[in-house]
């Protein structure tokens, strides 16, 4: 029998293990405490991150590592990319060798600048790289609990872990989609959350949909020109993890990092942002990262490095707009 583990009561991966469980597999969502299991098995729910969506039958949480990764076909990590590494050390050697591990956290590690899949790399004792697989594209939690169509995909240098991964989780309500490009669909799952925090700048500002249409452009472009000084296929992110993420993070309230650009805007610091949004915004270590791999590739960044300047420089939000448009004319290509 097929079995899924997600690590982590994230409200992703809650909402991974409640899809999951939905389409009748064996699914079993492991948490960090006793207590923490306890309180969800006795309510039923993720009362802190998705209060009100109960949990089916065949969802199991437990915090006991060998319960959770037992005969587990599929290993999904969905932690916040700054707990990642600390997750995995602590679960690995819990997980069969013939196990398919997938990472769905969107986010570069703070120091190192390395993507999730490569943390894995490191990790894992059997080098084993043809079993890993990441997960990205538009996929905003709320909307799939509440059972709204979206797609993903599904990357791996191995088709055959790839198409595991797609045979189970794909649904009528959420269609998965195979990609080779593991390199281009971690950065653009990663990089689009800083153009998104630029974007919620720019509504925070009340400047307009053709100033933000701008930004999701040029952020989209950069992207792109990273990823590829990086290995990636340029043409992945024209796609759902690329564009197809990029439109959903901008656009919509749902947001974190949309709404962490928004309170930018009004000239809220990082510790504020934490408070007011209550969870991890994946953005905005990512743009710290991301500003060192495009100094080390010598990728131009202007608008990433925009947003870091809010950030980090306390650059007043509609300087930093200002600084961009005063750049030299350039072509678009």
């Amino acid at each position: 029998m097929i079995k899924v583990t997600i690590v982590g009561a994230t409200t992703w991966g809650t909402t991974l293990a409640l899809m999951a469980s939905r389409e009748g597999i064996n699914t079993a969502l492991l948490v960090r405490s006793k207590t923490e299991s306890s309180k969800m098995i006795q309510e039923g729910q993720n009362s802190r991150f998705l209060p009100g969506v109960m949990f089916p039958k065949n969802l199991s949480i437990t915090h006991s590592k060998e319960n959770a990764f037992n005969s587990s076909s599929i290993a999904i990590y969905a932690v916040p990319s700054t707990t990642f590494r600390t997750n995995v050390v602590e679960t690995i050697h819990h997980i069969p060798k013939d196990t398919v591990i997938v990472s769905a956290s969107k986010g570069l590690e703070l120091n190192t600048g390395k993507r999730m899949t490569e943390i894995l790399e490191e990790l894992i004792s059997d080098n084993s790289n043809d079993r890993l697989c990441a997960l990205s594209g538009p996929n905003l939690a709320s909307e799939i609990i509440s059972g709204k169509p979206t797609s993903t995909v599904v990357a791996s240098t191995d088709y055959n872990s790839a198409q595991l991964v797609q045979s189970i989780l794909n649904s009528d309500k959420f269609r998965v989609y195979t990609n080779t490009d593991i390199i281009g669909v971690e950065l653009a799952g990663s990089l689009k959350n800083i153009t998104a925090i630029a974007a919620g700048i720019c509504d925070g500002l009340n400047l307009g949909d053709n100033a933000k249409a701008t930004i999701i452009t040029r952020g989209l472009s950069e992207m792109s020109r990273l990823g590829t000084a990086m290995g990636a296929n340029p043409l992945t992110f024209a796609g759902l993890a690329g564009m197809g993420d990029i439109i959903a993070t901008c656009s919509s309230n749902l947001s974190r990092n949309n709404r962490a650009g928004r309170l930018l805007a009004t000239g809220a610091s990082i510790p504020d942002i934490a408070i007011s949004i209550g969870s991890v915004t994946e953005g905005i270590g990512t743009t710290k990262a991301s500003i060192k791999l495009a100094e080390q590739t010598s990728i131009e960044m202007p608008v990433a490095k925009s947003v870091y300047n809010v950030l980090f420089n306390n650059t007043p939000a509609l300087e930093a707009v200002h600084d961009l448009m005063i750049r030299a004319p350039r072509s678009e290509t």
